[in-house]
């Protein structure tokens, strides 16, 4: 039986895009047993893939603010154990930075990674036993896929499948607006989500993760008649988007996540390029604006169809 433990910790964006390139190894080395270790804050992600055994949550942001504690260094000692408790005859390392190259450099086994040409940090090449180039050019979910697919010994000839699992109950007839995102050059106007809200033919939802990211779904709710929620988790908002007629999203993980469930999405960019990190492989998914170029509500209603 091939043991593979696959290392891509962080964003959430980055912890959807490997979950192709998990689907394939499992599709391609039919019985292998596939560990994930992610950081905890997207440990959800991982255990809702169907061909993952066993998730590791790694606290790094967490156990780096704490370092003086005992408890920490407790924490990091059993996770330690935990990592090593298995040989694996491939060990992954997707996210190709120094933190990740260091996680991958504690487990047991072969360690396979980008070469410098191709790592997000060059020097996390030096730390993987296996160097494998892989076009920078290429949408992230097919950097995963292409380096996996390397190490592994096999071809990826077959569309993406994020392989993800959320039991769906059934449409309720509501539109999912997700108004927030990491950065302010990846807003869209506030007066363009009222004017699709208001143009909207089913009840909207605008959930929120910060103080500031609620004010501003509160003000586009209060214009629109939406609905705004108590703060959810990430399964919880996973099993909103399953059910959703559709989610409307800018340049964040959570876009990623509802089109990766298969939903009908929409993926809204103004400070960053789609050809690279967009919306991808989904059939249901669609991407629109560029840098500089944010769309107009009509035409993010008429992707909706």
């Amino acid at each position: 039986m091939t043991r593979i433990l696959f290392v891509k910790t962080s964003s959430l964006g980055d912890v959807i895009h490997n979950c192709p390139a998990v689907s394939d190894a499992a599709r391609a080395l039919p019985g292998a047993t596939i560990d994930w270790v992610v950081e905890e804050p997207f440990a959800g992600i991982a255990a809702m893939h169907r061909a993952v055994r066993r998730v590791l949550p790694v606290a790094v942001r967490r156990w780096r603010s704490a370092l003086w504690t005992r408890a920490a260094w407790s924490e990091m000692a059993a996770w330690r154990r935990a990592l090593r408790a298995e040989r694996y005859d491939a060990v992954l390392d997707t996210q190709s930075l120094l933190k990740s190259a260091f996680i991958s450099a504690l487990a047991r086994g072969r360690r396979h990674g980008m070469d410098r040409a191709s790592a997000r940090e060059p020097l996390a090449a030096a730390l993987y036993q296996a160097r494998h180039p892989v076009p920078r050019e290429l949408h992230a979910v097919e950097r995963n896929r292409v380096l996996a697919a390397s190490a592994l010994h096999y071809e990826v000839n077959h569309s993406p499948d994020y392989g993800l699992q959320v039991p769906a109950t059934g449409k309720s007839g509501y539109v999912v607006l997700l108004t927030m995102t990491s950065r302010a050059g990846k807003l869209w106007p506030e007066e363009r989500w009222i004017e699709l809200g208001r143009a909207l033919s089913a009840p909207a939802i605008l959930p929120w993760g910060s103080d500031a990211e609620r004010a501003r779904a509160e003000r586009i709710s209060a214009a629109i008649g939406g609905t705004v929620p108590p703060r959810r988790s990430l399964e919880e908002l996973a099993r909103l988007f399953v059910n959703a007629r559709s989610v409307v999203g800018l340049d964040t993980g959570l876009t990623h996540l509802a089109a990766a469930l298969g939903v009908a999405t929409v993926g809204i960019y103004c400070g960053s390029d789609p050809s690279r990190t967009g919306l991808y492989g989904a059939p249901q998914a669609k991407s629109i604006g560029a840098p500089g170029r944010p769309p107009q509500a009509g035409e993010v209603l008429q992707l909706m169809g």
